[in-house]
């Protein structure tokens, strides 16, 4: 029995070489190169699109919207250091803009400049980077995929609110704790996701005290507006690496005491920061800040490196 199983593995072993000769020597090398050609010319095309003059502009113009939704959370934020009301987060910065007179044009432009950005940066982290050492080209090519999907995020955003379904960011947010702490895995997932928010507010102000952004500009000649967009840049990432910051304990905090309805986005972080000592003082300051970084936004629309 043993020596008849040793002579079928024999024979299916000769066959399997026989096949991959056969195989090699079907290969046709030229039809080989022609399809690499082919794909090649493809992603150059692709590439030539994405870095065209007219998705660019419009690109830039996503920094802008980013800008505009930042300057009216920080102006809500400062209301509510005041004792007065708002909804300090992206759903009610989307909500103010579509509730001006020229609302429904400004929602759709938001929707079409946060789409091009979407896209800008989703070939970044496709074509872009390449020449760089293998370890930095990840961490590059990995940052303007994370990108894309922020941008992504809010293209959705001002399309449903475009549309008439907007919904409450902060209940969105405390629904969708809700539904991952009761999956497997999911107190995890939320601590990783809460630490990593966190965490990502913590690099944010370190960027802001480096002035490690200024590297993504292309700084204006004059010694007092360089100082002016860095300055912008300064208060503006510390401020947003607060809120940040803030964002990423509540999920952290609302996932341990197994209380999702805590869990409520950056509004609920700037609320919570109002309720502690100097709460007031402090909100106002973050406040300001992010105003600092809308206006730091706006002006990255025309200075940022493409």
């Amino acid at each position: 029995m043993l020596s008849a199983g040793g002579s079928a593995w024999h024979d299916y072993g000769r066959c399997k070489n026989r096949a991959e000769t056969d195989a090699r020597q079907n290969h046709d090398p030229a039809e080989e190169s022609a399809i690499k050609r082919e794909l090649k010319t493809a992603a150059d095309a692709a590439e030539d699109i994405t870095n065209s003059r007219a998705l660019e502009l419009v690109a830039r113009a996503g920094f802008a919207v980013s800008g505009v939704l930042h300057f009216l959370i920080g102006v809500v934020a400062i209301r509510l250091a005041m004792g007065g009301e708002g909804k300090a987060d992206v759903s009610g910065a989307v909500q103010q803009l579509g509730s001006q007179p020229a609302g429904p044009l400004l929602l759709w432009s938001s929707f079409a400049a946060c789409v091009a950005l979407a896209i800008w940066q989703t070939s970044d982290a496709i074509f872009d980077f390449e020449h760089l050492p293998a370890k930095k080209k990840l961490a590059k090519k990995l940052k303007a995929a994370l990108q894309a999907v922020v941008y992504a995020g809010l293209a959705i955003t001002f399309f449903s609110f475009a549309n008439g379904a907007g919904t409450d960011q902060s209940s969105s947010t405390s629904d969708l704790t809700a539904s991952v702490l009761k999956a497997p895995g999911g107190f995890a997932l939320l601590l990783a996701v809460g630490a990593a928010v966190a965490v990502t507010g913590v690099v944010y102000a370190i960027r802001g005290f480096r002035q490690s952004f200024a590297k993504y500009l292309r700084l204006p000649a004059s010694e007092q507006a360089r100082t002016a967009v860095t300055v912008l840049g300064v208060v503006g990432y510390v401020a947003k690496g607060i809120a940040l910051l803030l964002v990423g304990l509540l999920v952290i905090m609302a996932t341990v005491r197994a209380h999702p309805e805590e869990s409520t986005g950056i509004d609920g972080g700037l609320k919570a920061l109002r309720d502690q000592p100097f709460g007031m003082y402090i909100l106002a300051a973050v406040g300001v800040g992010l105003i600092c970084y809308g206006i730091f936004m706006m002006v990255r629309a025309k200075l940022a490196k493409m």
